[in-house]
């Protein structure tokens, strides 16, 4: 009977109500999403990790710092993976509930309030951002790029990576009275991150100019604690900065979506 009345007052949280929407509606939607689930992380390690990685190897037999580049690969492939699902997320259903659907205005005609919706948002993101890298991380196990378990504490992180880019764009997101802007933020600001924060090559071989702007990006944070969780190698004063300026994303993009989604629900 406790349990039970425990279980209910749970659920009767207002973020968690939020929440139960993104996943009744997910119900319906995750056959759709299955198949790219599996088959981008198999292509991408395919594609760049065995096929690009042969050539890296065969004309560098000593590897990336190392190591084959399949192994060196995979973790930075997987941060990057939970960027991009984190930016999806905290788009385009962002206008969806802002403008589109006005889901969000339905909410806050209830007792759930907007800094409900932003919590409930952010538990929905992190909950894709698990599945999505859970897979990511299965397949990278069967190609033999990380190995079981030693290389589970890069899931943790995969999900925090993505969370430092779900807050701000939400916040931003919801600013938006349409969605042209978002092709830009794919454009100019993800596709960028995702191929010079470490993810393909180490940062040391960018331009000495460019070196400390990856050094704020959270990307580059993300892909130095997968990779070092992966192959081992993470240090404990540089994990704590790592994982130190990824929490300060969170945090400011929760505190900037508090204030923009109550600018934009309360009238």
């Amino acid at each position: 009977m406790t349990t039970t009345t425990a279980r209910t007052r749970i659920m009767r949280s207002p973020a968690l109500r939020v929440f139960e929407h993104h996943l009744l509606v997910y119900r319906r939607t995750y056959r759709g999403s299955l198949f790219t689930s599996f088959l981008s992380p198999v292509l991408f390690l395919a594609a760049m990790g065995l096929g690009l990685g042969t050539l890296v190897d065969a004309n560098n037999p000593q590897g990336v710092q190392g190591i084959a580049y399949l192994v060196f690969l995979a973790p930075g492939l997987l941060a990057a993976t939970a960027m991009q699902t984190a930016a999806f997320e905290s788009t385009y259903p962002i206008m969806a509930g802002m403008v589109w659907m006005k889901t969000f205005d339905a909410m806050v005609t209830t007792p759930i309030e907007p800094r409900n919706v932003v919590f409930g948002q952010l538990f929905w993101a992190a909950t894709r951002l698990t599945l999505v890298c859970s897979v990511f991380l299965l397949v990278m196990f069967g190609f033999g790029a990380a190995t079981f378990p030693s290389a589970l504490p890069a899931l943790p992180f995969a999900v925090l990576t993505g969370l430092a880019f779900a807050a701000p764009i939400q916040a931003f997101a919801a600013t938006q009275k349409n969605d042209t802007v978002f092709n830009a933020i794919f454009r100019f600001g993800i596709t960028p991150l995702f191929i010079f924060s470490g993810t393909f090559f180490p940062i040391e071989q960018l331009p000495s100019f460019l070196q400390p702007i990856a050094w704020v990006t959270p990307l580059f944070h993300g892909v130095a604690l997968t990779r070092g969780a992966a192959l081992g190698t993470l240090e404990a004063t540089t994990t704590l900065i790592h994982l130190g300026v990824l929490l300060a994303f969170v945090v400011a993009g929760v505190f900037a979506s508090f204030v923009t989604f109550r600018r934009r629900l309360v009238r």
